[in-house]
Parts: C-alpha cells; sequence; structure tokens
C-alpha cells in the first residue's frame, strides 16, 4: 500500500516538477489570446476599410510591406497559428519601461477604426480580463481596453516584428503591488504574463497590429476550480491503491509466505509439508512451488538411496572382510603346524577374497562415474554399432532395425557398455540365442532384447536393478551390472526396464531420438 501511494506521490510530484500542467494552462492562455486577437484584428481592418471607402481613398496605398519572410503566414484562407509557449525552452522577459505620447499624430483611419472598435474592446475586456491595444502601422495606440492612447511603442519589440507581418507569443514578468487574488476570483495572481502580438495584414501591407495581454490561471487556482472532480479522482485512486495492495497480499504475499513454509517443511524433512502449494496465487509462485517439490522428492530418493546403498556397501564388504580376518587369524594360530594343502587352501580362500573386493571397488568407481557423468551432445547411429555387436557374438544375437536406423542421443562408449552388459547377462545365465529389436514412436527409441530361456524368477524381479544383488555371485558377478547400466542411461535421459514375458527375460533400453 506505501509504494501505491509512493507511485501516486511521484506521478503528482512529476506534474509539478516538470510543470507539465503549468504549460497547459499557458498554451491554454495563449490560445485564448489569439482567438481574441483574430476577432479585433478582422474588425479593426474592416473599420479602417469603410473609412477609406467613406473618404475615396480606397485605391491609394496604405501601411507598410509585411517582410517577405513571413508572406506565407498571410494566406487566404489564413494560416493556422498554434499555441506554442513553453516555460522550459521560452525565456521570461522582463517588464518594459512605461512609453509616452507620441510626438507624432497618430493615422487619421486608424484613429477613427481604434474608436469604432474601442466599445468592443470594453465589452470583451470586462468578461476576459485581457488588456488589448491596437496600434497603427506605426506603432502608436489608436484603441486600448486600458487607456494609453496615442503612446508610441514602435520600440517595443513585439509591436516592431508584429508590425513586419510576424504572430508573436511571449512570456513576459508581472510585479504587482495588489495582494493576491482569491482562488475564487476571476482575476489571477501568476508572477508572468502570456502577451501576444498580431499583425493586421491586406494585401501584403501591414494596417497595425493588436496586442494582447493575459496572466494565466495558476496550477492552484486551476485545482481550486476542479477541486470537487479532484477530490473524487483521489478517492478513487486510493481505493484503487487499496484493492491492488489487498490483491497483492492476496496473490502474493500470502503464497510467498507459503511458499516459507513449504521451504521449512523441506529443511525440516516433513514430508506432506513439503507438497506444492493448492493455492499459488500466481503462475510463477506454482512454479516455483512445484520446483521445490520435486527438488525435495529428488533430495529424498537421494538421500533414500544413499542409506540403502551403504548398508548394501556394507554387508557386501563385511562378508569378505570376515572371511579375511578369520583366515588371517587361522594362519596366525595354526601356520606353523599346518600342512601344506591346508595353507595353500587358505591363500586361495584370502586371494579370491581380495579378487571379490577388488571387482567390487571397480564396480563402485563404475557406478560413481556413471551417476556423475555430465553428457555431451553426442549421438549415436544405431545400425552399426548393433551390427558390430551382433558380429561379435557368433551369430547368438539376431538383429530386427528399421532402415534407416536412427540415431539416438548417447555417446556410443555409453549405449555399448550397457547393451554388452545386458548382452553378457544372458550369456553367464547360458540363454541365448538373444533378439535385439529397435522401434522409434514420437521422439523415442526402444532398443528390446529378449532371450528364450527360463527367465527371472518372480522373487528376484523387483531386485534386478539393485546395487550387489546377484545370482551369478560363483561366477564372478557382482551385481553392479544393471545399476551402473540404469545410471549411463538415465545421464543421458533415458532408462532401462525389465518388461514382464511369457517366456525368457525382457528388458527395455529406451532412447532419446537425436531429432527430438
Amino acid at each position: 500500500m506505501v509504494l501505491g501511494l509512493l507511485v501516486l506521490f511521484v506521478a503528482g510530484g512529476g506534474l509539478l516538477l516538470f510543470r507539465a500542467y503549468d504549460n497547459q494552462l499557458v498554451r491554454a492562455t495563449e490560445a485564448e489570446l489569439l482567438a481574441q486577437g483574430a476577432f479585433v484584428g478582422a474588425r479593426f481592418r474592416e473599420a479602417i476599410e469603410a473609412e477609406r471607402i467613406a473618404r475615396g481613398r480606397q485605391t491609394e496605398p496604405y501601411g507598410v510591406p509585411i517582410d517577405s519572410r513571413f508572406r506565407f503566414l498571410h494566406t487566404d484562407p489564413p494560416a493556422h497559428i498554434p499555441a506554442h509557449l513553453d516555460l522550459w525552452s521560452d525565456g521570461i522577459t522582463n517588464a518594459p519601461e512605461p512609453t509616452e505620447v507620441s510626438d507624432k499624430p497618430a493615422d487619421a483611419f486608424a484613429v477613427v477604426a481604434g474608436q469604432a472598435i474601442t466599445p468592443i474592446l470594453l465589452q470583451g475586456t470586462a468578461v476576459s480580463l485581457s488588456g488589448i491595444r491596437v496600434v497603427d502601422y506605426q506603432g502608436i495606440v489608436v484603441a486600448s481596453s486600458r487607456g494609453e492612447l496615442g503612446h508610441d511603442r514602435s520600440a517595443r519589440d513585439e509591436v516592431r516584428r508584429a508590425l513586419a507581418g510576424e504572430y508573436v507569443s511571449l512570456l513576459r514578468s508581472r510585479v504587482s503591488d495588489s495582494p493576491a487574488p482569491p482562488y475564487s476570483s476571476i482575476s489571477r495572481g501568476t508572477g508572468v504574463r502570456v502577451l501576444v502580438a498580431m499583425p493586421v495584414v491586406v494585401a501584403g501591407r501591414t494596417f497595425g497590429a493588436v496586442i494582447l495581454s493575459r496572466t494565466p490561471m495558476s496550477l492552484g487556482k486551476a485545482f481550486y476550480q476542479d477541486r470537487y472532480n479532484l477530490i473524487v479522482m483521489a478517492g478513487v485512486l486510493v481505493l484503487a491503491v487499496i484493492i491492488v495492495s489487498f490483491l497483492a497480499a492476496a496473490f502474493i504475499l500470502r503464497p510467498v509466505r507459503a511458499l516459507l513454509r513449504q521451504i521449512r517443511a523441506v529443511a525440516a524433512g516433513d514430508e506432506p509439508g513439503t507438497r506444492p502449494l493448492v493455492h499459488p496465487g500466481t503462475r510463477e509462485i506454482q512454479e516455483l512451488s512445484t520446483s521445490l517439490s520435486l527438488m525435495s522428492d529428488q533430495l529424498r530418493r537421494r538421500t533414500d538411496y544413499i542409506r540403502d546403498f551403504v548398508a548394501a556397501v556394507s554387508h557386501e564388504f563385511k562378508t569378505p572382510l570376515a572371511s579375511i580376518r578369520g583366515t588371517v587369524e587361522l594362519l596366525a594360530e595354526h601356520g606353523p603346524t599346518m600342512d601344506t594343502a591346508q595353507r595353500t587352501k587358505f591363500l586361495a580362500n584370502l586371494d579370491e577374497d581380495a579378487q571379490r573386493l577388488d571387482r567390487q571397488v571397480k564396480a563402485l568407481l563404475d557406478l560413481a562415474r556413471a551417476d556423475m557423468l555430465a553428457p555431451r551432445n553426442e549421438t549415436t547411429e544405431l545400425g552399426p554399432l548393433l551390427r558390430d555387436l551382433a558380429g561379435s557374438s557368433d551369430g547368438q544375437i539376431t538383429l530386427v532395425i528399421p532402415d534407416p536406423a536412427p540415431l539416438a542421443r548417447i555417446a556410443p562408449e555409453a549405449l555399448s557398455a550397457v547393451l554388452t552388459t545386458v548382452i553378457d547377462n544372458a550369456r553367464t545365465h547360458g540363454v541365448p540365442p538373444i533378439e535385439l529389436r529397435v522401434e522409434q514412436e514420437a521422439g523415442l527409441i526402444q532398443v528390446h532384447l529378449r532371450d528364450n530361456g527360463p527367465g527371472i524368477s518372480p522373487g528376484n524381479v523387483s531386485r534386478v536393478f539393485e546395487p550387489f544383488f546377484t545370482t551369478a555371485r560363483d561366477r564372478g558377478g557382482t551385481g553392479m551390472g544393471l545399476t551402473i547400466a540404469r545410471a549411463l542411461l538415465r545421464a543421458y535421459g533415458g532408462d532401462i526396464d525389465l518388461i514382464p514375458a511369457e517366456t525368457g527375460a525382457h528388458f527395455q533400453v529406451s532412447l532419446r531420438s537425436a531429432g527430438a
């Protein structure tokens, strides 16, 4: 909620800091003066033309030629003059020195025209509070809403530029001894005035100019005039911030707190507390909670695997170690009295147990390498690899491979080790021939290995992938072959499973297709 209110404060403060709304108020005042000036200029021009016609002087040249640079502004119909003042880029000029009564007479036609439009100026400025002065082509005031008739303003920059045919808008400092008017009054108390000077042009000649000025509305006065709407808008915005804050609490803060509880449950090993959140609030929180739950499950499975693995290792090593220790004790106590045959038998037992431990240590190292394998983006074409295996089997393997042979996402040596392990197990149990069939569907490659032997007993089906489980220990089996094979395949995104079969053993090796 504090953050939302801070955003509102920054937005409102930005309006004040960059004076964007002040600029709009200044331009609105400039646009008002341009509209008033266009109307006054048109009436002044008509009054001069009427007086010239009345005196029969309409064919004589009148006024002064405009500067050629500004001819494009005086077209028929007249060009649009937009409001463009900017508090940042346009400087604020100081108030000019007061003017004096001109020592030369004003143009007679302009004096008559000024007298004709003066009532219009007085009526208009009573409502708009704009200061309006009309000068002839010499720069002498001939009509005014605030006096100064006959004053010479030709020395002022805005008058000189307007008489040359240019539309002039500028900001000028306003110095007033009067106290600031109340917000409820029509008067405005800002420290600048907007001044607009507009030429009165007929047929490329300047008849005179209209000089208008007005104090722009202040930001405070504009807010005061719209205070009821602003109060309602502020209330709506604050209410929106409160609603958004509660929604954020419901959809973000509460799920985050629930996620923290889930993290603490993972740290404490509380299995029910590690399940994904039922009401995650947002998709990101849901993905994070699901990932955390998956991570917790993987850690728990890894912990269970390590615990079971350590128990299996200790059991497998305990038997040969106990045998070695017992044999050493017998040799130490009775060695001198043993005959050669007994001593040779005990030494052979020691050697057999040592070799068994050596095989198991090597198998453990192979399993560790398979578990920690970081696979590269390697592929294997199954056709050549399987044909090499079949060629080295003395006809004990039959192949069924699609043409063309698929490309698997696995290193050739890893796949060869896996298939060799399964084939060697079959040979160890004396069940060739072996059928090796390759199938591919939806980015997945399956290699099926079947034999026609007695198969695996129901009691051993669930244990074939357990570390150190073997029924051929007397023939040098370590019980680690299929465990290592599964670890290798999973490192590459594959797997190996024992499929139920009516006769023989059926292993299925699943591989990712190189194109998947």
